[in-house]
């Protein structure tokens, strides 16, 4: 039987990480988990998957909850349980290691790294590029102009920091974090996803 792995993907807005997980996933024929995650936390929690969407990677989510409508929850119990954004956190934390037990796995982004910190034969990979680049990216996929696109980088990239930074008490983006970064512009994502696989194979001994 083949050793499982988990690879945990960190990456700045634009940088093309989830292209390159989901190549390293058929790479180390491993499952690919993104927003799916949002899906499985749903089902462990009993809340509608919409309700995690809102809150996806963005702490303080449970300032601006009570703006919300009933139709966000999937029943009438949320103010009858002692719910929380750490309860979100946990709830998604428990898909994830749930889903890291069954075999090889790509997370991008949601703290797996942290999550799955105690597992072995992991690689924690943060992918990054410089802000043109980004912006070109973002504008492109999105449809959006220039400035627009970098207003969404940084407003997503505030989020997502702060979200990481206070569930992981480490640093969003700080080298120290994670077994490997790397700039994705440099190689070009098909390359750097190349780059990345030979890591995890020397890294994890495969």
């Amino acid at each position: 039987m083949e050793k499982a792995i988990i690879i945990n993907i960190g990456r700045q807005l634009g940088s093309g990480g989830h292209d390159i997980g989901r190549m390293l996933a058929m790479d180390f024929n491993a499952n690919y988990y993104d927003r799916e995650i949002l899906n499985l936390a749903a089902k462990e929690s009993g809340f509608s998957a919409e309700f995690f969407e809102q809150s996806d990677e963005r702490h303080g989510f449970f300032h601006s909850l009570f703006h919300m409508h009933a139709p966000h929850l999937s029943d009438n119990n949320f103010y009858q349980n002692n719910f929380s954004q750490e309860s979100l956190f946990k709830f998604q934390s428990d898909a994830i290691r749930k889903e890291a037990q069954k075999g090889s796995c790509v997370f991008v982004g949601r703290c797996a790294d942290y999550v799955l910190r105690d597992f072995q034969n992991t690689v924690s990979v943060f992918i990054t590029a410089p802000m043109d680049f980004r912006i070109q990216s973002v504008a492109s996929k999105q449809g959006v102009q220039p400035d627009e696109a970098r207003k969404l980088i940084e407003q997503g990239e505030r989020r997502r920091a702060e979200y990481y930074n206070y569930y992981t008490g480490k640093k969003w983006g700080h080298a120290s974090g994670y077994d490997l970064c790397i700039d994705s512009s440099i190689l070009g994502l098909q390359q750097t996803e190349q780059f990345i696989a030979s890591f995890v194979r020397s890294k994890l001994k495969l």
